[in-house]
């Protein structure tokens, strides 16, 4: 039975971990005033009637702060990838020149950067509450242990060690958002 519990913890420390993982990936595509590439890995491409990332049909590329630039494979697919960075309305302006598109990012107003700090609690709350439901399971799962004969005392210890690594991860997840809001904030 412990074994079993000490397993039950173990899980949810690695699925704790990927929830923090998961926020900073998240985070990577809100836009904090310098261009990344990143920026747009959500955009999927109609490649040939198979919606594919653009990432896969050309190279993108962020040659200074202010600019991204897409070098695509084949030509022929430069106005389908603008129309797809159009149609996924993520606030740029895409401009080709027969060879590459390019994508100036215009600077963050006040009022725009004030949105996407919220926008980034909003993510950060959601990786809290995956956090807290994955406590929750793994504390049930503890109790349903102890009726299976696992000692009271036991099942206290590791729900104690539970809320200590909740802890943990809630202290990294603020220091992500702290860290992407400075970024945003930043003029």
């Amino acid at each position: 039975m412990e074994l079993k519990a000490k397993a039950i913890i173990e899980t949810t420390k690695n699925k704790m971990q990927k929830a923090v993982d998961f926020l900073e990936t998240e985070l990577i595509s809100i836009r904090a005033g310098k261009a990344n590439p990143a920026m747009l890995a959500s955009i999927e491409v109609n490649y040939y009637g198979t919606p594919t990332p653009l990432s896969q049909i050309g190279s993108v590329t962020s040659p200074d702060a202010r600019t991204i630039s897409i070098q695509p494979w084949e030509k022929s697919m430069i106005p389908v990838i603008e129309k797809a960075i159009l149609v996924a309305n993520i606030g740029f302006n895409p401009q080709n020149n027969g060879e590459t598109i390019r994508i100036n990012v215009p600077p963050l107003t006040e009022e725009r950067r004030k949105e996407l700090v919220k926008k980034t609690r909003t993510e950060g709350e959601a990786a809290r509450v995956a956090v807290r439901n994955l406590r929750r399971d793994s504390i049930e799962s503890i109790k349903k242990l102890q009726k299976d004969g696992l000692s009271e005392d036991l099942v206290k210890d590791f729900e104690i060690e539970i809320q200590k690594a909740t802890d943990e991860v809630n202290k990294k997840i603020d220091k992500v958002l702290e860290k992407k809001e400075k970024e945003i904030m930043t003029v």
